[in-house]
Parts: C-alpha cells; structure tokens; sequence
C-alpha cells in the first residue's frame, strides 16, 4: 500500500504518499500507533505524533481525522 497510486488523493489520504516518503514508514504503522490511543481526543492523538514522532502538523492531522473516519 505504498504506492502513490493505491491512495486516494483527496481528503486525508492526499497526505499518505509525503507521510510514507518523509517518514519511512507505511500507514498501516502510523495507523496501528493511533488504535492504541483510544482514549485520547483528536488533538491528543495529534500532539502526540508530532511530540513522540516528531510528525509535522498538517500529516498528523490528516492521520487523525483519516483513522477517526474509519471508526
């Protein structure tokens, strides 16, 4: 699912292939790292990727809001 062409490009998913390439890791990680967060809220959820992972805002944001609609 890395490819650029396996996303969509609107919405969220638009960020996926600059998150998979800047980061190095699939979006099934960044996904998984967000399931066992289920407790927080959206911002939380943001602050700590880009605390703990060092994500800039505009990509966790779309990863929040993308793994949010998929609840």
């Amino acid at each position: 699912m890395s490819s650029e062409s396996t996303w969509s490009k609107k919405g969220p998913e638009s960020y996926f292939p600059s998150i998979e390439k800047t980061y190095g890791k699939p979006i099934s990680h960044w996904l998984s790292l967000l399931d066992a967060m289920p407790e927080k809220t959206h911002m939380d959820k943001v602050d700590a990727l880009k605390t703990s992972h060092r994500l800039g805002h505009g990509h966790a944001n779309a990863l929040v809001a993308y793994h949010k609609a998929q609840k």
